[in-house]
């Protein structure tokens, strides 16, 4: 369960790193094989046997290990395991946890990649996915079977904005002996799923974490034994598919992630305040922090209060054709960019239907309440977002959205 003393942002703080010749920046790692004065510290070293020492980079390097260490003081983890993308960390993980006959239970929505990974490829290595309303407990336990080995959900779905109840699937998870795997890529800080009794915690670092646009990466938080699991030189998923982070990324990921903090309050509160302002004009507008959300009061009690309740929201204008006009005016008038992805300083917006979520067929987008006029906001760090609130104001009217 949570823990008030625990701070995620002063976690990160806490670690103190020093570079090769005492620079405040730790010395990046540009090697892709190490050298050994001893053939016996290269064997143990391969053995796992040899703490501090590095054999080659697609099983670590000092660079990865850093950001492997924040990450986890993060989480609050054991250990973690940075990748080259978000589904650098998603796909090895479940392939670790699961194998031929075995069965994951997993939210209907999630990111298009990862619904795409479970629905088209895993069955052709014998692993099965039943897909289910998250928010329900009961339809979650139902699912289960004596194969099911998983409970997969993130903490704020893609792109419809549920929240998972991560304290209650915990409860499941424990009752049936599964693992429960939570991608956090949404609310970094804002929500610590393994307080909440996650057992893995996943996020691509593409997004908030780095929140610069010029980087992929991913990454999986879990405990010693697991993390050691992935890396295994004979049976790891991580270490035998080669999802390896480049050095030169993990440096710069790694100084992007001490600012973080300042960021998320910046993000949860601009989307707040439009959210807020969009609901008040009468637009179809889902934002956790809403009251009218469905799980308003949930996530209420599951976020770190101090850094809100994130920068993603949505609006529904109705049609395809009307979001595709306001999203190509908002970026002409300079308010974001007509783009995926999330966590810029700028505001992107997308629709998800026709993009992130293409992978998932029109029906089950149907039933699942995915519309075409949905547009998806990654609210950015604008500095008077009341300017923001207006410009984009002008632009709904002006297309007759409000």
């Amino acid at each position: 369960m949570k823990n008030n003393d625990f701070n995620p942002a002063d976690n990160i703080q806490d670690l103190q790193y020093f570079g090769e010749f005492g620079g405040v920046n730790p010395s990046i790692s540009d090697s892709s094989t190490y050298t050994f004065l001893s053939a016996k510290t290269m064997f143990d070293t391969f053995e796992g046997n040899m703490e501090g020492c590095y054999l080659y980079s697609r099983h670590s390097s000092p660079s990865n290990l850093y950001l492997d260490q924040a990450l986890a003081a993060m989480e609050g983890t054991e250990a973690a395991n940075v990748s080259a993308s978000g589904m650098g960390a998603i796909t090895p993980t479940l392939l670790q946890l699961c194998g031929a006959g075995d069965h994951i239970v997993s939210s209907r929505t999630i990111y298009g990649g990862t619904y795409a990974f479970l629905k088209n490829f895993t069955p052709r290595l014998g692993i099965e996915t039943t897909f289910v309303d998250i928010t329900k407990l009961e339809v979650v336990e139902a699912a289960i079977t004596t194969k099911t080995k998983v409970l997969y959900c993130e903490t704020v779905s893609n792109p419809l904005l549920e929240v998972a109840d991560i304290a209650g699937l915990s409860a499941i998870a424990k009752k049936h002996n599964l693992t429960l795997v939570v991608d956090n890529t949404f609310s970094p800080l804002s929500v610590s799923p393994a307080r909440l009794g996650a057992d893995i915690v996943i996020h691509s670092l593409t997004k908030y974490i780095n929140g610069s646009s010029d980087t992929v990466g991913g990454v999986t938080c879990a405990s010693r034994e697991f993390i050691n699991s992935l890396k295994n030189v004979n049976t790891g998923a991580s270490m035998l598919l080669g999802p390896t982070m480049d050095s030169l990324r993990s440096a710069s990921v790694m100084k992007n992630l001490r600012t973080l903090h300042i960021r998320m309050k910046q993000h949860s509160y601009n989307a707040q305040y439009l959210a807020e302002r969009f609901e008040k004009e009468g637009l179809k507008t889902v934002y956790p922090g809403l009251a009218s959300h469905p799980s308003h009061q949930l996530y209420k009690n599951m976020i770190n209060p101090e850094y809100g309740f994130g920068g993603m929201m949505t609006i529904d204008v109705g049609n395809l054709a009307t979001a595709n006009a306001l999203m190509e005016l908002m970026q002409e008038r300079n308010l974001g960019y007509l783009a995926v992805s999330l966590g810029f300083y700028k505001t992107l917006f997308s629709a998800p239907g026709t993009s992130t979520s293409s992978e998932i067929p029109l029906e089950e987008q149907a039933e699942m309440g995915l519309t075409d006029g949905l547009i998806r906001f990654s609210i950015g760090l604008d500095n008077d977002i009341e300017r923001t609130y207006q410009s984009m104001k002008k632009c709904m009217q002006e297309l007759n959205v409000l």
